[in-house]
Order: structure tokens, then C-alpha cells, then sequence
């Protein structure tokens, strides 16, 4: 028995324990006492489930107490250390010459190693079949031998489709040499960590995919396959590629600003009386500009409506009871929004300081509309304001930014002409432009909207 590898020991026909061998006390973590300790040393064992055993309801004990020879049975239990052991128990009864059950020997098994690597399996096997990444390994021939659920989703084969086929099967003839470098690489013992490619799915269309291989060694360390996780990154390389494009864009809108901030500071600098009333009309026309990018903003830079624009240079003075809207809903490009709101700042500022929003009647109208032409469709913009009484504005044309800005900045920063009319009853200012240059496209808005109308609004 001490010769044994396995753990063996004796019983009599009771269950007390009668001989053991050394490789029986070293799996039990102590040795029994002879003909005292009954069954086995351990108090309790547990099945695969954790299910505890009671030591009279162990292999051993059923086989003297039913009288037969138990199948070999899987257990683990705990010693006294504290560690886990795990055991097959194979107990044979002992017969006397007369067939008379004499005792009984138990052999027990140490599987603690293999059931470890059973349950790292298993898990192993859990993760890699609800991946999802395509988890697929292969022979140093390059022939599919395994194919996860994520493999399937990412290429379209199912597993008996894949399986046993060359993995060359998914590669596109302009990378066919791909797979020499990797098998080559595996050879030599090497891991391909993220490598990017394109891989063809089952359907044909290309797929953008980063790969890792590693090398699958035998036990004893020989290379025998190859192992590859593929994850899709298309969404990944098209998102980059909007950002690419987005901070083109912000680089293309930023420097659009900083060129209308330049010509704003310059033609003020120009058309200035001191210091105190250049800072005051750079500040006040800033302010201006950050409104109509505020709109931008919130528009992710597609545009804002005309209504919105309005709103927003005007409102800061009041009185918007005696302001009146009429058109259709158009959106701006953002080049229209910046200029335009450039105008509206220029002509809510100029009637604050002479026109209807320093008096207490009159109104102003805003109105805008589409209109054919030999030259294709025209936007055509009003802004005229009816005085109640005489207006302290001056009639004659004067030279500063806010009459270059009507007249030259914002016309021709969409193509069009501006006209100013000013006399003792009114004040107008129109513009006339390529519909291209200004609108992106018509929108529809919430019914509900106080900007719904298409005639008449007050703002």
C-alpha cells in the first residue's frame, strides 16, 4: 500500500478504519486513529454542487451498508489547514472465502489539480463564448479550429461553415500577405498586439478590424496554433473621422470670426471720435457677434432662423411689443447668421439712439420673403420703421461702422446689396441677396411655436 501513488486505506466490516498508507494521510492533512476513527478522517464532504455529506452517507459507508461496490464518485472536502482538496472515492468491499463482507478499501484519488483547471476551463470557455469579440484560433496552417458567437456576428459564418476552412477565407486579395507575416511571426514566438486591417465578411463587404494573435503552446511549451481576437472598428474609425472633420470645421468657423472681428475693430478704430467710443462700440458690437454664435452653438453649427436672429439682437433693447415679424421660416447659413446679426445689432442700436425705440409710439416692421428672378431666387429683407412724429435721426448719410456695415459689410458678405432710406418719417433698410447664399433649407417648427406664422408676428 505505501508503494501506492493514491491514497488507499483498509476498513472492517463497521467502518473502522484498520491500515492506510502515507499518500492517504497527506491527502487527509492527518493521520486516524486505527480502529477508532470510523469511515474517514474528514467530518464532512461536499458534492459538485457544495451540497454537504454527512461522513455516515460517504461512498465508503454506503458500500458496507448496502453491501455492494460503489461506482467511483467525485467529493472535495476540507482539512484541517483550512485548504480544498478534491477526490475521486472508489470503494470495493472485502469478502471472506465464504462471499461474507469482511471490510472494505477505499482508494481516493487527488483531482484538486484537475478540477482547478476543469473550472478555469469552463470559464475560459464562458468568456470566450460571450465575447463580443471574435475570438477564433487556428493551426500553423492557418485552418479554422474554433469559431466564437462573435466570430459569427462580425464575419457572418456560422461555426460548421467555418470551422476546418483556411482562415484566407476572410482575407481581401490585396492583403494576402498578411497572413504569411503573422503565421511567420507566430513561429518564431512573437505576439501581434493591434494590428489594424480590413477583413472580409461573408457577405463581401470590408470590415475595419484590429487584431491580436498570440501564439497556443502545447504543455510543454511547443507553438501548435494561433489564437486571434478580432474587434470590429468601423464606428471606432468613422467617428475619428468626423472629429477630423469637426475640428476642420471649427478651425474654418474660428478663423471666420477672428477675420469679422479684425474688419469689425479696424473699420470702428477708423470711424471713431477717442478711446472711450471705440471701446464702447467694439465691446457693444462683440457682444453682438457672441449673440448670433450663441446660436450657432445651439444649432450644432447648422444654422438658426431668421425669427431667432431677430429675437436676439433686438430683444436686448425692449419695446418688442412694437416690433412686427412677417415671412417664411427660413434657416441661415451660419455665414448669413454672423453678418446679419451684425445688421440688426447696427439697426437696433441706431434706432435706440434716434427712432422708434427711443420714442414712445411708432413701430418697426421686418419682413422677408423669396422671390423669382433671371437670375435665380432672390431673399429679399426689409427693415422699416414708422415714426409717430418726427424722428430726431439725422436724414443725411453718415460714415460711420454701423453705414458700412448696412451699406458694404453684411450685403456683400452674401452676395447682395443693401439700400438705406432715411427721412423725416421713416427709416428703411433693405437687402437683396442670392437665396443660396442665405437660406440652408426650409424648416418646419413646432405649431406650437410662437414663430409658427407665416404672415405677420410680433416679436
Amino acid at each position: 500500500m505505501n508503494a501506492m501513488p493514491v491514497a488507499v486505506y483498509t476498513t472492517d466490516s463497521a467502518g473502522f478504519i484498520t491500515s492506510y498508507n502515507d499518500a492517504a494521510e497527506k491527502l487527509w492533512g492527518r493521520a486516524p486513529t486505527l480502529n477508532e476513527t470510523r469511515w474517514c478522517v474528514w467530518d464532512t464532504f461536499f458534492d459538485d454542487l457544495g451540497v454537504p455529506i454527512p461522513t455516515e452517507e460517504c461512498p465508503i459507508a454506503r458500500a458496507l451498508t448496502e453491501k455492494q461496490d460503489m461506482e467511483p464518485v467525485e467529493l472535495w472536502a476540507v482539512r484541517a489547514d483550512g485548504s480544498r482538496v478534491a477526490f475521486l472515492a472508489h470503494p470495493k468491499l472485502l469478502r471472506s472465502v465464504d462471499g461474507e463482507v469482511e471490510g472494505a478499501i477505499n482508494t481516493l484519488v487527488d483531482i484538486t489539480t484537475h478540477k482547478s483547471a476543469q473550472a478555469a476551463e469552463s470559464r475560459l470557455s464562458a468568456l470566450v463564448a460571450s465575447s463580443a469579440d471574435a475570438i477564433v484560433s487556428k493551426d500553423l496552417n492557418g485552418v479554422i479550429t474554433s469559431w466564437n458567437d462573435g466570430a459569427m456576428q462580425l464575419f457572418g459564418y456560422g461555426p460548421n461553415e467555418a470551422v476546418g476552412r483556411s482562415i484566407r477565407m476572410l482575407i481581401p486579395p490585396d492583403r494576402a500577405g498578411e497572413e504569411d507575416l503573422i503565421l511567420a511571426r507566430i513561429r518564431a514566438g512573437e505576439k501581434v498586439e493591434h494590428f489594424e486591417t480590413r477583413r472580409r465578411h461573408k457577405d463581401g463587404r470590408l470590415i475595419a478590424v484590429s487584431l491580436t494573435i498570440s501564439p497556443i503552446r502545447s504543455r510543454h511549451g511547443q507553438i501548435i496554433g494561433v489564437s486571434k481576437i478580432a474587434r470590429d472598428i468601423s464606428v471606432q474609425l468613422e467617428r475619428e473621422g468626423r472629429i477630423r472633420s469637426l475640428m476642420g470645421e471649427v478651425n474654418h468657423r474660428v478663423k471666420n470670426q477672428f477675420a469679422v472681428i479684425l474688419s469689425m475693430v479696424r473699420e470702428t478704430h477708423r470711424r471713431s471720435g477717442d478711446a472711450g467710443d471705440f471701446e464702447n462700440q467694439v465691446q457693444d458690437r462683440i457682444l453682438a457677434l457672441s449673440r448670433s454664435h450663441d446660436l450657432l452653438v445651439q444649432g450644432d453649427w447648422r444654422g438658426t432662423t431668421l425669427n431667432e436672429l431677430v429675437r436676439a439682437h433686438v430683444l436686448p433693447f425692449g419695446l418688442e411689443e412694437r416690433i412686427e415679424l412677417s415671412g417664411p421660416r427660413i434657416l441661415l447659413r451660419p455665414m448669413a447668421v454672423q453678418y446679419l446679426g451684425m445688421a440688426f445689432h447696427e439697426l437696433a442700436t441706431n434706432s435706440a439712439r434716434y427712432g422708434v425705440l427711443k420714442q414712445d409710439t411708432g413701430k418697426i416692421l421686418i419682413s422677408w420673403s423669396m422671390a423669382e428672378s433671371e437670375n435665380g431666387l432672390r431673399f429679399l429683407l426689409d427693415w422699416q420703421e414708422e415714426f409717430q412724429g418726427r424722428s430726431t435721426a439725422p436724414t443725411e448719410k453718415r460714415s460711420g461702422l454701423g453705414m458700412a456695415v448696412l451699406e458694404r459689410i453684411a450685403p456683400s458678405a452674401v452676395g447682395g446689396k443693401g439700400l438705406i432710406e432715411i427721412d423725416a418719417e421713416q427709416a428703411r433698410w433693405s437687402l437683396n441677396a442670392p437665396a443660396r447664399q442665405v437660406e440652408v433649407a426650409e424648416i418646419d417648427l413646432d405649431e406650437t411655436s410662437p414663430w409658427s406664422n407665416l404672415g405677420a408676428q410680433r416679436l
